[in-house]
């Protein structure tokens, strides 16, 4: 479902998943200041959104998501994450709750499959579940008082608003400054800087998406293993990539260290407004934190952000940049 916005002047489409939205109107840098400081609106209209009705619609998604949300309350935002079975994440959901409906928006592409898995496990429940993706959207902006909304990045609310309803009074900033003011935040994206073996522990999600002392859910025996004996395969950390290179390292590119040996990839870049070029990228969790890497063939030096030492209850800490206006 291509965004009317798409037909703005100047706009250039992003690249998959994303190709229904604009990555730019023509000047990312000051789109990424815009949005900052309150002044614009990203148009994320491509995710997919779906909604939960029912009386037993939030004890029943507290039984297959890794979230404690049964007593989840009116407008309080969450996240949760659908694992398969052996704990590598197959969903990651943001999550709010009106009192009436569960509503959920997800990745693009991803509603109807999760909307489906969901119908299955329905069984004698009194619960029904929509991909309500043609009716509503999703917009990240400046906060405003009540709806559907999350905290974000940079100070913003990510929303779900019935489809078209845009922000009035604000410019359109594109995908690129958003995902830019992600990354710089240190925030995975699903299905970006993850990939189908990622566990949530490697990603940092246990801090947002995970509730540890819950009840079984599927996936929950790879959380607790790690969580109590520590050391998962993988972590991801934050790149600061060498800016005199005129091009980013591409979604899937090796991270090596010196030598050409290969020890993880790339998941997502950016150009930051202040940090210049960066990008998030899974490695090896032996990887020694002060090591000097090549991403995609570019310098990178990185920046902790799951420690090698996660799990075994230690703390975990995806530590956030304060947001920066002006």
């Amino acid at each position: 479902m291509e965004s009317p916005l798409l037909k703005t002047p100047g706009a250039v489409a992003a690249d998959a998943p994303d190709q229904e939205i604009a990555a730019h109107y023509g000047d990312p840098s000051k789109e990424q200041r815009a949005l900052e400081r309150g002044a614009a609106f990203v148009d994320r209209s491509n995710r997919g959104v779906l909604k939960v009705t029912g009386p037993d619609r939030l004890s029943w998604l507290h039984s297959l998501l890794s979230q404690h949300l049964d007593g989840l309350k009116p407008y309080e935002p969450t996240e949760a994450l659908l694992l398969d079975p052996k704990g590598h994440i197959e969903q990651h959901l943001f999550v709010i709750d009106d009192g009436e409906t569960t509503w959920a928006h997800v990745e693009p592409g991803a509603a109807a499959p999760l909307a489906e898995f969901l119908d299955r496990m329905r069984f004698m429940l009194r619960v029904e579940v929509a991909d309500v993706t043609a009716e509503y959207m999703v917009v990240t902006g400046p906060p405003q008082d009540g709806g559907l909304s999350w905290p974000d990045v940079a100070g913003t609310a990510t929303r779900i608003v019935p489809r078209g309803e845009f922000p009035e009074g604000l410019e359109p900033a594109g995908l690129w400054a958003y995902e830019a003011l992600r990354i710089a935040e240190h925030r995975p994206r699903f299905g970006l800087d993850t990939d189908e073996r990622t566990i949530p522990h490697e990603a940092g999600y246990v801090e947002t998406a995970v509730h540890l002392t819950k009840g079984c859910y599927r996936g929950q025996e790879t959380v607790a293993r790690v969580h109590n004996l520590g050391r998962p395969p993988r972590r991801l950390v934050f790149l600061h990539l060498d800016g005199s290179v005129d091009r980013l390292p591409a979604h899937g590119d090796p991270v090596e260290i010196p030598g050409g040996r290969t020890i993880g990839f790339v998941g997502s870049a950016a150009r930051h407004h202040e940090l210049g070029p960066v990008a998030l990228a899974t490695v090896k969790r032996n990887v020694p934190v002060d090591a000097e890497l090549l991403a995609g063939g570019v310098a990178a030096a990185q920046e902790v952000i799951v420690s090698p030492d996660t799990g075994a209850n230690a703390q975990i800490a995806l530590r956030r940049r304060p947001a920066k206006h002006g």
